[in-house]
Formats: structure tokens, C-alpha cells, sequence
């Protein structure tokens, strides 16, 4: 797989960002030339982009690196949605990166680098989502180019991030299989009012045990974790769309919105609608 090498000591230099969402299940995506990298993360649908060399099927929840190219261009009908985020390397000729790897993931650890493969499926997309609506925000509320770079390199190394967890042989600790299985059924299952106990009764485990277990794999209690989860999927859904806050508190396992609200600015330190306004300024394309 091939992946991109950019130096971890560079910041990347912001050009453009913004979301697109298509008109119509028949919009295929414009030919152009890309000077610089542009960064996606598919937000809903499918997006059928290609370049020069090959076609490229990027499902919600992924992202795709395409790196300057003569040709940019949709190959067919994509309804979709999706974060894009153009940037530059700062170092090369026109801001190209020096290398790229076509093997991933490299046989050895490399520190000095962020080595992105140019596809992949993010595990916590909410995470990039938020950073690159704060990248928005930041545009057009600051004007400021340093600040602007800074969310740039932060988006890509959240990318970075997920795509290279810690490596099995650095983490000594034992029961990992049950802390990751845990982890990925409050995944799948944050939005339907879980409690610990429901955790503790599907994986057969004393509710007790399994606190103090997960409170010694992740750092934290399993309680606050959930509510940790919960009210990032609650800000992800604030930030990038337009659903009133009670939708939001239903869709999230609330009965009431005023315990939804009350809930989020006990953890988030603003009210849902604060925090709404304070990242009111999505840059929305659609065309």
C-alpha cells in the first residue's frame, strides 16, 4: 500500500478547507488539476474520485490523501458528503513531499516521520471531524496563517494517529483483548443509554471487576469513559450538522433534552448550544 512520508519536526502549510455535500445523487466530482494534498474524510455516502493513476471508492468513515496530480477528476455519479482540507508539506520542490513509501506499514519504527497510507478507515472520524470544523471555524473567525497550519498538522496527525496505534509489543499489559472488545462494543452501542452494568452482563463479568479492570487498561473509570464517548458523539453532531439539540438528545439515548444539556455542559464546560455557536462557522460547498 503506498503511504506518504512527511518530516514530524514541519508544520504543514493550510491552502483551502471546507465541506462539500452533493446535490444530487448524480454529481460527480469536477477534472482538475491539484497543486497540493488534499485530505478527505466521507462524512456519508460514497465518494468515486480518481487521478491520473487509478480510481479511488472512499466509503463514509474513510479518508483519502491524494497527492498533486495533473488530473483530478469523479469517474461516476457519487451522493455523498465529505471534510476537505488542502495543505502543502513546506519542504521539496512546490511543496511535494521528499518520499513516500510504497510499503505499509514500514518494517521499522520511524519517529522522525508521519508515514500516512493514502487510504484508510479511520476508527474515531469524530475526532478529525471536530479538528477539521475547528480548522473552519478558525479561518474565518481569526484570519490567522500560524494558527491555521497548526489545525492543518493536528487533522493530519489525528489521521496519522489512528492509522498507527501503539504497536502489540509496546504495550505490557495484560487482558488487552477484553479492554479492546469493551472499547468497540461502546462503539457500537454509545447511543442506546448504556450503563456499565449492561457492559458487565454481556461480557459475563462481576460489575465491579470490570470497573477496576478497565480503570487499570485505559487510565480512567468505565463511567467516565462512556460519558466521555457520549458527549464527543454528541459535539461531533453540534458541529457538523444542523439537527436541533433535542433530535441530538433522543438520537444520543435521552429521554429528556434538559438532561442531555445538562449532561453536556457538566463535561464540556458550555451549554449544546454554546458550544454550537462556537463553532458556527462551517464553510458548506455545494458545488
Amino acid at each position: 500500500m503506498k503511504a506518504y512520508t512527511f518530516p514530524s519536526e514541519n508544520i504543514l502549510s493550510y491552502n483551502f478547507t471546507g465541506k462539500f455535500e452533493a446535490p444530487n445523487p448524480e454529481w460527480t466530482h469536477l477534472t482538475r488539476e491539484l497543486f497540493d494534498y488534499e485530505f478527505i474524510v466521507v462524512t456519508k455516502g460514497i465518494l468515486y474520485i480518481a487521478d491520473e493513476h487509478q480510481k479511488y471508492t472512499v466509503h463514509e468513515g474513510e479518508y483519502l490523501l491524494m497527492e498533486p496530480t495533473k488530473k483530478q477528476y469523479g469517474y461516476r455519479g457519487s451522493n455523498c458528503a465529505f471534510y476537505w482540507l488542502h495543505f502543502g508539506c513546506n519542504q521539496g520542490k512546490n511543496n511535494i513531499a521528499a518520499a513516500f513509501t510504497k510499503e505499509y506499514p514500514p518494517k521499522e519504527s520511524d519517529k522522525r516521520h508521519l508515514i500516512i497510507p493514502q487510504q484508510g478507515k479511520l476508527t474515531t472520524p469524530d475526532r478529525i471531524i471536530v479538528l477539521l470544523k475547528t480548522l473552519q471555524d478558525s479561518v474565518r473567525r481569526y484570519h490567522n496563517p500560524i494558527t491555521n497550519n497548526c489545525l492543518t498538522t493536528a487533522a493530519v496527525c489525528e489521521a496519522y494517529n489512528q492509522m498507527n496505534p501503539t504497536p502489540e509489543s509496546e504495550i505490557k499489559k495484560s487482558g488487552e483483548q477484553l479492554y479492546h472488545d469493551i472499547v468497540d462494543y461502546i462503539s457500537y452501542h454509545i447511543c442506546e443509554n448504556l450503563k456499565v452494568s449492561n457492559i458487565a452482563d454481556y461480557f459475563g463479568y462481576n460489575e465491579k471487576y470490570l470497573t477496576t479492570f478497565f480503570n487499570k487498561m485505559a487510565g480512567m473509570p468505565l463511567k467516565k469513559y462512556l460519558v466521555q464517548e457520549l458527549m464527543a458523539r454528541a459535539a461531533a453532531q453540534l458541529s457538523d450538522t444542523n439537527i436541533s439539540v433535542s433530535q441530538i438528545a433522543y438520537s444520543l439515548g435521552f429521554h429528556d433534552p434538559h438532561n442531555f444539556s445538562n449532561a453536556f455542559k457538566k463535561a464540556m464546560g458550555m451549554s449544546p448550544t454554546e458550544y454550537r455557536n462556537s463553532y458556527s462557522k462551517r464553510m458548506l460547498f455545494h458545488e
